[in-house]
């Protein structure tokens, strides 16, 4: 054994080439892990692969803002990796993407002292080979987030969607995500999408880029194991003060507010502008959020009860749409702004959201309790 130490030692000691250096590392632990009673478990291998060839996957529902992310980098730089990025090695494609690690992924690309730190590379520890179709790795990237306690819920009613898409019972749904059944009703609610209640369950159906391979005989029979799942379940659909309408109610959806396409031939950049030149006038601006917060009855209901979203970014999308019949797909307009005028529209979406506060038996809120505070569900690392 002290024979096998020495050798190794002086192999890496004599290999100068970093790339060369970490690639025989790599295939030192490959070769451990596969000897090990716990090569099932992934976090048995570590592996440090070149951020470029790792991918951000499209679907993951977690969103920070950059004050979150940076404190993220001031976490990697004083305290360095402590957790590795899970992928899912995509061997067809030849490439590694992100199953749950999406900002440690960005820090270590995007951070310069981080990313000359690590040599350019990240560390990685894969799924379990039979989780390689694209609804499990969808169910994974969930689960860890759940398991945290933390998502975006408008995220999350779209990954809903996309596994009714893909033929998942609500039945199987809940069991994979760790729901109940109310969860995904209101998960689906959220989604604005009228064709979701048509039927009980969506006709069998598949992106033009998905594999016929990814539709895997499912069952919707509920282990005992899997009831036990039931009790961990995420705080934003369980709060008690929480007031839900179903999306036929909506004030919001019935005018456009959930649309995917510009109004009247407009181009996405005609949209964004449009926004931009909206929340630039604060009289108008103020006048909207009056009609909102008195007119749009259910809509405000359902939405300004929600602790855990930013009631002030829905409120300004809300006025938006009345108005200008602007859908919240153009709302990346606001980012035209200066911050100067950022900030006097969310005060003034913070001042009428405590009027419609006040005026329905509720605290007023602050700024930060108004766009999610420490209810906001949202997981950096």
């Amino acid at each position: 054994m002290e024979q096998i130490k020495i050798s190794i030692k002086n192999i890496l000691e004599e290999t100068k080439d970093i790339d060369k250096k970490i690639s025989i590392i790599n295939e030192l632990r490959e070769i451990i892990h596969n000897n090990s009673p716990f090569k099932d478990e992934p976090v048995d291998f570590v592996k440090w692969v070149k951020g470029s060839n790792i991918v951000a996957n499209e679907y993951n529902p977690n969103k920070v803002a950059p004050p979150e992310m940076k404190l993220l980098e001031i976490s990697i730089m004083n305290d360095g990796y402590t957790q590795p990025i899970v992928t899912y090695p995509n061997e067809e494609k030849n490439i590694i993407e992100v199953v749950d690690g999406f900002h440690r992924n960005r820090v270590g690309k995007e951070s310069q002292i981080v990313n000359d730190r690590i040599k350019g590379y990240l560390p990685v520890v894969s799924i379990r080979k039979k989780q390689s179709s694209k609804n499990d790795r969808m169910a994974s990237t969930i689960r860890h987030n759940r398991a945290r306690g933390k998502h975006t819920v408008d995220a999350m009613s779209e990954i809903v969607l996309e596994l009714k898409n893909r033929n998942w019972k609500n039945e199987r749904i809940a069991k994979e995500l760790g729901m109940d059944m109310d969860e995904i009703l209101r998960l689906c609610q959220i989604s604005g999408l009228e064709d979701i209640f048509k039927d009980k369950d969506f006709s069998r159906s598949w992106n033009i880029e998905d594999n016929e391979d990814d539709f895997i005989p499912l069952t919707d029979e509920v282990t005992e194991f899997e009831k036990q799942q039931y009790m961990f379940k995420s705080v934003n659909t369980n709060d008690e003060e929480r007031i839900f309408h179903t999306f036929e109610k909506w004030e919001c959806q019935k005018n456009g507010f959930y649309r995917h396409i510009p109004p009247n031939g407009m181009t996405k950049s005609d949209a964004e502008n449009e926004y931009a030149k909206f929340f630039s006038n604060l009289n108008e601006f103020e006048i909207y959020l009056n009609k909102v917060i008195n007119e749009w009855k259910y809509s405000c209901e359902h939405y300004l009860t929600n602790k855990a979203m930013n009631r002030i970014a829905w409120l300004g999308q809300a006025c938006a749409c009345y108005s200008k019949n602007l859908p919240s797909e153009f709302r990346s307009g606001f980012n035209l702004l200066s911050e100067k005028q950022k900030n006097e529209a969310n005060k003034l979406a913070l001042k009428y959201l405590n009027i419609w506060m006040i005026n329905n038996n509720r605290n007023e809120l602050t700024m930060e309790e108004a766009i999610g505070g420490s209810d906001r569900q949202v997981e950096i690392y």
